[in-house]
């Protein structure tokens, strides 16, 4: 279970980093507002299922403590 959080984690922080390079091209080319702020939101959101995942994975392992 901990190697499968640990994979979707790293899926979605792949997703963020994809979601970000699409809002910096986005505002670079000075197109609409609304998207740029749709991409923000998703990114925002993205980021926050990271992390539940990662402290998941930390806690289904032990964090790394001894057993």
């Amino acid at each position: 279970m901990s190697s499968f959080t640990a994979v979707i984690a790293l899926i979605v922080m792949g997703l963020v980093v994809l979601v970000l390079i699409r809002g910096l091209y986005n505002m670079m080319k000075g197109r609409d507002a609304n998207t740029s702020n749709k991409l923000m939101q998703l990114r925002v959101m993205l980021q926050a299922i990271a992390v539940i995942l990662i402290m998941l994975t930390l806690w289904i392992t032990g964090g790394g403590r001894p057993g």
